[in-house]
């Protein structure tokens, strides 16, 4: 019997140990930092668990290779982790934009889902233990002082670091020559100029987000956009969030399904406005910044001017961009500098848009590990 370390107790590696614990032939030790596991996984999908996608495909991810990523997702797809899910219990829906949720909407008990089967398989499952280095002599890796045939690497990456992702698992990895993409946070609030966003904190609303550099659009996403004291967040910013860059000009359409023309015609009926047409609060500020001229007003409803001046940063990114090359790996995720030495997960340079697609991200990747073990 095969003896396997995984160090990492988040989606990727509770994953692991799942598909490695019910193939019998293997004995899976998972290493967690933190008291217990599965904590980020626990805040998914703002708490509700947003596992994956219907629209699943290598389009919706970014990566140094993503033909790899494709090749990936085909080998393990959004209806295989509806499946291995429901085979631990539970019930898995998708919405009307295709996420997927336990029908119980907590992404907790998502958590307990893993970490009870992870247990009832087999896996011995440690927490508060914390992988400082990892070894590779006489034949074995060697990981607290334990000797194990193979390891695989689900540290995740530098986002949310206080669900324990603080990077530690590049340094494991650079110890066997791997190198590390740049990374930087990815699906996180665009901070944008205080002017811009001043007197509309809170107010929240369905918009067409678009991002413009030097003029030409880079990309635009439909969805939430949360306005908040330093710029922007909600689902379409978080989406943007991958492609932005400092000095970026953002315009968001707060009424994309009502044209500019329709939008005079509103304005012009009435003493106040914006009533039935905007929020109250988000009406007169935009009467307010227009100077009342109705036909400015109807130009900053369908492209609301934004500078973006970075992001919100790793503590409140959901996920890494950048990280551990596909390139370094092989077809099943195996390091080509170390025979046995694997990755799954966020630790790879692979990252998703917002929408599940992270998530199964970690479930593909395990589960490829967990293929290529067998071999």
């Amino acid at each position: 019997m095969k003896k396997i370390g995984i160090i990492g107790g988040g989606a990727a590696g509770l994953a692991c140990a799942v598909f490695l614990a019910r193939k019998k032939q293997f004995s899976a030790v998972l290493f967690e930092r933190s008291p217990r596991v599965g904590r980020k996984l626990s805040a998914t999908g703002n708490g509700q668990g947003n596992v994956t996608n219907t629209d699943m495909g290598a389009s919706h991810f970014f990566s140094d290779d993503n033909g790899k990523v494709g090749r990936i997702l085909a080998r393990f797809g959004a209806d295989d982790t509806v499946r291995f899910l429901e085979s631990m219990g539970g019930i898995f829906l998708p919405d009307v934009r295709g996420r997927v949720y336990p029908a119980s909407r907590q992404a907790s008990a998502v958590t307990d889902l893993f970490r009870g089967e992870a247990v009832r398989a087999g896996a011995d499952i440690r927490t508060d233990v914390m992988v400082r280095s990892l070894f590779f002599r006489g034949g074995a890796f060697e990981v607290c002082g334990e000797r194990f045939d193979a390891v695989v690497l689900c540290t995740g990456g530098m986002a949310a670091p206080n669900f324990g992702s603080d990077g530690n698992g590049y340094a494991l990895a650079r110890a066997f020559g791997h190198t590390v993409t740049e990374c930087r946070p990815a699906l996180v609030q665009l901070r944008c100029d205080r002017d811009g966003v001043r007197g509309l904190k809170g107010i929240r609303t369905d918009a067409l987000a678009r991002l413009l550099r030097g003029g030409r659009e880079v990309c635009a996403f439909r969805g939430d956009v949360l306005f908040t004291d330093t710029g922007v967040s909600g689902d379409a910013v978080f989406r943007l969030s991958s492609f932005a860059e400092t000095g970026d000009r953002l315009e968001i359409d707060l009424l994309p399904d009502v044209s500019e023309e329709r939008l005079r015609l509103a304005f012009g009926r009435r003493e106040e406005p914006y009533l039935c047409v905007l929020p109250n609060g988000l009406g007169r500020m935009i009467e307010k910044r227009a100077g009342g001229d109705r036909s400015r007003m109807a130009q900053l409803v369908k492209r609301f001017p934004l500078h973006v001046e970075g992001t919100a940063g790793f503590a409140a990114a959901q996920v890494t961009k950048g990280g551990i090359p596909l390139r370094e790996t092989d077809e099943y995720l195996m390091s080509d500098r170390c025979a046995g030495l694997y990755f799954a997960g966020e630790i790879l340079n692979a990252d998703g848009e917002c929408g599940g697609y992270n998530l199964q991200w970690a479930f593909a990747s395990a589960y490829t590990v967990s293929e290529g073990l067998k071999r």
